[in-house]
């Protein structure tokens, strides 16, 4: 930002102040004018600086810096950080569907209680895959659950399973 504009103006302004005085005052102005325009400079920037100050408050936790190049403020805005939007699957998932597994056992239909912690993009995936298939959350883990233990629905990536490395385990679901 360019201030001789402004530092002319305040020059023009105190010239004709003082021509109301005389040629004396007159000459008396154009004396001072020039050891006032640094003073006028340093005021701009004192105003400015302050200026900044509050619309840095009100963009919190943006902000806007001035900095001093050669004798002209530049002004340096830092916007707030924009939250990464949720990354959401194309489709959801959903497990294949599978009878009740017979002669295991939990014959007897004993059911226990147990809390499952879930980040909350993989939670929501668990509802859409869930509504998907009319069931409720629970019917469908517990579904998955299954289906995960006893051998069907399950996936492997090429490479990787009990036949590459002596390893076995899961890594994913399939259609």
């Amino acid at each position: 930002m360019d201030l001789t504009p402004y530092v002319d103006n305040l020059r023009r302004e105190l010239a004709v102040a003082a021509g109301a005085g005389g040629d004396e005052a007159r000459a008396l102005a154009e004396r001072l004018s020039a050891p006032l325009e640094s003073a006028a400079r340093l005021a701009l920037l004192n105003v400015l600086s302050a200026a900044m100050g509050e619309v840095t408050r009100e963009l919190a936790p943006g902000s806007v810096d001035v900095r001093l190049r050669g004798l002209d403020p530049e002004f340096v805005v830092t916007p707030p950080p924009v939250p990464e939007p949720v990354r959401e699957a194309q489709e959801p998932v959903v497990a294949p569907a599978v009878a009740a597994p017979q002669g295991t056992e939990a014959d007897d239909d004993t059911m226990v209680r147990i809390n499952l912690r879930l980040p909350a993009h993989l939670k929501g995936r668990a509802e859409s895959a869930a509504a998907a298939e009319g069931l409720s959350v629970n019917a469908w883990l517990v579904r998955a659950v299954s289906v995960s233990l006893d051998g069907g629905g399950r996936a492997s990536a090429p490479g990787r399973g009990k036949g590459a490395g002596g390893r076995g385990g899961f890594t994913g679901w399939v259609r």
